[in-house]
């Protein structure tokens, strides 16, 4: 059988995982100046709480769990009754299946809050770095199984929330070395705009269709519009909006005169200007056309792209009044984003920022040559210094002709190469070989411990 893995997923060799992991722990770092706490939830959830928060698009895109030991069911005829309906109307019973795999998260945060929460302090601030599962069609950029880096802000509404995750955006793609624009708008002012425009019923339908205007274009979102029910005379009340170009004043303005008789319009529009006023950041833009199509979201809503690089959202978020509220814990807002590592990994291997980054330090520092079982012996001991004193070593395993050793060593790219034979353990000084230059020379392990640290 010719091995393989599932369509949207990968897997992740050495050099691979190096990189991912200075992207993880440059976001950790910058979680945790701010003051964030990390936590972690199962990879699969029940089914229910997960359905219905996602939007009709989200939950189709979740991977369902079969139930187990299924086979063994007495109660086979429901079985194939329930199966059948799942096929015709994409539904599913208790009977077959009762979890799923985890689509986002922050639903699963929304959870742990209810169920912790007479042992959190609120605001609670966490994030977590987990994978999540979705079942799309793979393509550049979209994989069915990625992870995500959460941050989240939960049991303050103050605006000085959102303001601070914009900083923590700004600070990751600062240190990442990505020039980046994050863009931002308010669920308050679309559901004024579905107000304005005579389908404040609509806002759903019409917050899903305005968030793929950047995939499909301005012809296919009518399209859809029409296809979900709302009237003409509406669609055309809506294209200026969707054709609008402008700075932030000149959009501030065009929104004023547009959302003039919603009230829920203009509470948005203030958010923003608080948020553009304490933010008072270079990489912040507003986009009226940015939606998210994710149901919970009821306030400002984030997404950061990387410039000169098509490959669409690299960070999302916003802010959410009520997602507690669904598990039995009502009112209580938060806010958060979301860092696509996936995404952010393929950005900064097109624009090539991995190859100046220095990523040894995560992999063998020196290697020691392998030349008998007494030389084994003092070795160990050897190496024991050098990783009690933080530097990665390892010992050739085999005792293998030099050659092999060498060239295990160079393929490991392992910068030193310390060779130790019966002179070397009488006198203490050691032969040193360096893989980069071919250089080779005499020290002390003392010395050579002194020049790694350094």
């Amino acid at each position: 059988m010719k091995p393989s893995i599932p369509k949207g997923t990968r897997d992740f060799s050495p050099v691979e995982m190096a990189r991912r992991n200075y992207i993880l722990d440059t976001i950790r770092q910058v979680y945790f100046r701010y003051g964030y706490q990390q936590i972690e939830t199962p990879a699969m959830e029940n089914l229910t709480t997960l359905t219905g928060k996602y939007g009709e698009e989200g939950d189709q895109l979740l991977f369902k769990i079969l139930n187990s030991r299924i086979h063994e069911s007495k109660n086979k005829p429901a079985l194939l009754e329930d199966f059948q309906r799942s096929l015709e109307k994409n539904t599913n019973s208790e009977l077959l299946t009762e979890r799923a795999l985890r689509y986002d998260l922050t639903v699963p945060f929304a959870r742990y809050v209810v169920m912790h929460q007479n042992d959190i302090t609120f605001p609670f601030k966490r994030f977590q770095i987990q994978p999540v599962w979705r079942a799309d069609r793979p393509q550049k950029g979209r994989y069915r199984e990625f992870y995500q880096c959460d941050a989240d802000v939960i049991g303050s509404d103050s605006l000085l929330n959102e303001v601070e995750l914009i900083q923590i955006m700004e600070n990751v793609f600062d240190q990442l070395n990505i020039n980046v624009a994050i863009k931002i708008n308010n669920r308050k002012i679309l559901s004024g705009i579905a107000e304005v425009i005579g389908a404040g019923d609509m806002i759903v339908d019409i917050t899903v269709a305005i968030d793929k205007l950047d995939k499909i274009g301005l012809e296919k979102v009518n399209e859809e519009l029409r296809n979900k029910g709302l009237n003409e005379n509406a669609i055309q009340k809506l294209q200026p909006l969707l054709v609008f170009k402008g700075n932030t004043a000149d959009t501030i303005a065009f929104l004023k005169t547009l959302l003039n008789d919603s009230e829920i319009g203009k509470k948005g529009i203030q958010e923003l200007e608080y948020v553009f006023q304490l933010a008072d950041s270079s990489f912040l833009e507003l986009d009226i056309t940015l939606a998210r199509g994710l149901n919970y979201y009821t306030g400002a809503i984030f997404e950061v792209k990387a410039n000169g690089v098509q490959i669409g959202s690299i960070t999302g978020g916003g802010r959410y009044d009520d997602l507690t509220g669904i598990f039995g814990l009502p009112n209580v807002s938060g806010v958060g984003i979301s860092f696509g590592i996936d995404r952010i990994y393929d950005v900064m291997n097109e624009l090539g920022l991995f190859e100046n980054l220095d990523l040894k330090q995560s992999g063998t520092r020196v290697m020691f040559v392998n030349f008998g079982q007494e030389e084994e012996k003092f070795c160990l001991k050897e190496i024991k210094k050098l990783r009690s004193a933080g530097i990665n070593a390892e010992l050739f395993p085999d005792q293998a002709k030099m050659k092999k050793q060498l060239a295990y060593a160079d393929a490991k790219k392992i910068p030193y190469v310390i060779l130790i034979g019966s002179e070397e353990m009488t006198s203490g000084i050691f032969t040193i070989k360096n893989m980069n230059s071919g250089e080779q020379f005499k020290k002390r392990l003392e010395d050579v411990m002194e020049e790694l640290k350094g």
